[in-house]
């Protein structure tokens, strides 16, 4: 019994590596952007119809820093898993060269993500 309990424990465990990191952080992206998009239009017409405060509070909070830094990681590695994905599929050969191709996205995401929170904590600085 406890050999059969701790084979399903080892099913859970994680195994996937960058790779498996970088499908579900893609996943998270999509999502995020469903949620932003949508929480910007929902609070536009409620602001547009209604003058409702409560269009204004949505606009606040996705403008706050705090919103926008976690969303900007999301849409920031999306667009670029996305462009590592179509370079995989359009050129198969590089498929046996998937963890490289991983960590050059990293490469790449890892000083533009950087050069993203300089501004938004410039911005928190000067006080806009």
């Amino acid at each position: 019994m406890t050999a059969k309990l701790r084979t399903s424990w080892q099913g859970l465990r994680y195994r996937g590596g960058g790779t498996m990191i970088a499908w579900l952080l893609h996943r998270l992206g999509g999502l995020a952007m469903v949620v932003f998009v949508g929480m910007h239009v929902f609070a536009s017409f409620l602001t547009q119809q209604f003058g409702s405060d409560v269009g204004t509070a949505m606009n606040i909070v996705y403008q706050s820093p705090y919103f926008q830094a976690p969303l900007y990681f999301l849409i920031i590695f999306h667009a670029l898993n996305g462009l590592r994905i179509i370079l995989l599929d359009t050129f198969p050969k590089l498929l046996e060269y998937q963890r490289e191709v991983t960590w050059l996205q990293w490469i790449v995401f890892l000083p533009l993500y950087g050069l993203v929170v300089f501004f938004i904590i410039a911005r928190i600085v000067s006080g806009e």
